[in-house]
């Protein structure tokens, strides 16, 4: 991407650099593509209103994302006088993103494109997940990830994002997994491994974070600001969105939200994931006799679960309900996201019971947060991972982002 030119005149915007693997990217260009991304379209005097900048500088950033293929021009909008304006998009074919989960019961390879639109999708099932499998998964399924696209389209993927549980050795009993395969995983690099296989850029990130990367990036959250994050795969985790910006804190596992203590069903406390997981109603199922794989295998259909999924909604929201209390009262979100791998229709009923059950606490001192359902549903996990690489090379912070617009 070229440099733009008077980035430094009076009253601009400085020029600020974030180096990453393909080399430095200057600051007003991922400006302008985080404006035009969240807006949709934009004309350039609207960009220069939001920006500060000159339309001279403007102009030269727009030839120069346009002449890369970043963005694309719309059909000019003619007015009573002067020159016509001319709409900006995002071009969907100007890059591409590699995103992969790696879950406790499955994983999920998926190719987005700029617009954040899956292109290609592969996922495999298993009882638990294995280093070899996983490896052995993604070196098969990466030259097919690519051929999907046009031969002229195939340099443009920027990158491929991990995103896979913390420690994820720890939860070997939980899944009924053996030690020793699970233990695997403290000595397997898998972000090294996977970078030996191709010559994109790879990144990591915990699973829960990632999923709420791609609700801030891809989902529908109008101008939220602070948020928390419930995200209910196999177990429950979620993230922390402040000011805007994903807050992933010290050591990359800020949200862990499963380990919070709410009260146990026995009086005795317990961990959000001993209530608020598929775990607990994969257990439901099983104590009655019954396959629980489509839970895993068709996230989108729990049909003949109605039973069992009436009784789990009911303990999930009691525990969320404490755990949104107790998160509320250190800092004051304004928004609850509940999002998960389950039907559309089964989030929309956890979010009102959960509404229900928060509502029956003791909310004295409290502001009563919204809650709502997340935007991005069973894929959040993959394409936060995609997502990655996308945010790293194009896109600037979004708390600088809410300030300019």
């Amino acid at each position: 991407m070229a440099v733009s030119s008077g980035l430094n005149e009076p009253g601009t915007l400085q020029q600020l650099r974030g180096s990453n693997q393909s080399g430095m990217r200057a600051y007003n260009e991922r400006l302008v593509l985080s404006l035009v991304r969240r807006h949709g379209v934009l004309v350039k005097t609207e960009i220069a209103q939001m920006t500060g900048l000159s339309a001279q500088t403007i102009s030269v950033i727009m030839r120069a994302l346009e002449g890369e293929e970043l963005l694309k021009r719309g059909e000019p909008i003619r007015g009573k006088v002067g020159q016509p304006s001319v709409p900006l998009s995002i071009n969907g074919d100007g890059a591409f993103f590699i995103g992969l989960k790696v879950g406790r019961r499955s994983a999920d390879l998926v190719l987005i494109d700029f617009l954040g639109c899956v292109r290609h999708a592969l996922h495999i099932g298993y009882a638990y997940p294995e280093p070899d499998a996983i490896i052995a998964f993604v070196r098969n399924a990466l030259a097919q990830m690519t051929s999907v696209l046009d031969e002229g389209l195939r340099d443009r993927v920027a990158g491929i994002g991990i995103a896979m549980p913390y420690q994820l050795w720890n939860w070997h009993e939980e899944i009924g997994a053996p030690r020793a395969v699970m233990d695997r995983w403290r000595r397997i690099d898998l972000r090294s491994e996977i970078a030996g296989m191709s010559s994109y850029p790879v990144y990591l990130q915990n699973d829960a974070t990632a999923a709420c990367a791609a609700e801030l990036i891809f989902g529908h959250h109008g101008a939220r600001q602070d948020f928390i994050y419930f995200y209910i795969g196999t177990f429950i985790g979620g993230g922390i969105v402040l000011n805007g910006s994903l807050y992933a804190g010290r050591s990359g596992n800020a949200g862990a939200l499963g380990s919070m203590p709410v009260p146990g069903r026995d009086g005795n406390s317990e961990q959000l994931i001993d209530q608020a997981s598929l775990m607990v109603l994969e257990g439901m199922l099983i104590a009655d006799g019954i396959d629980p794989s489509p839970l895993w295998r068709t996230p989108d259909d729990w049909s003949g679960f109605e039973v069992h999924v009436a009784r789990w909604l009911t303990v999930v929201a009691r525990g969320l309900a404490h755990a949104i209390v107790a998160s509320v009262s250190i800092i004051d979100f304004e928004t609850v996201v509940l999002d998960g791998g389950m039907p559309s229709a089964v989030r929309e009923r956890l979010v009102e019971e959960t509404r229900r059950a928060v509502l029956a606490l003791d909310l004295q001192g409290l502001d009563v947060p919204a809650i709502e359902a997340g935007t991005v549903g069973p894929i959040a996990r993959a394409l936060g991972a995609a997502s990655l690489p996308l945010s790293d090379k194009y896109l600037i912070d979004q708390h600088t982002l809410m300030r300019e617009a």
